[in-house]
């Protein structure tokens, strides 16, 4: 019985080790809805926030945008 606790915990651990390492992004930013210069008017959606890396942003080769389900294709 011990062993089955041990293996279970073991287990549970190494889940959530791999849980957290698979590359995906966190930070989302809402972009508001707006009308362009031609009059076109843009829906509003979801990007990843700001920031100075290149490679976790949905559009990366690797990643994909949890809101419309394409993957990204950019390879950087």
């Amino acid at each position: 019985m011990k062993k089955l606790i041990t293996f279970s915990v073991l287990a549970m651990f190494m889940f959530g080790l791999f849980a957290f390492s698979i590359n995906k992004v966190d930070a989302v930013t809402r972009v508001k809805g707006y009308t362009t210069k031609t009059g076109t008017y843009v829906m509003p959606s979801y990007r990843s926030s700001p920031n100075k890396v290149k490679y976790d942003n949905y559009s990366s080769k690797g990643n994909y945008n949890p809101y419309t389900g394409k993957k990204g294709s950019v390879k950087w």
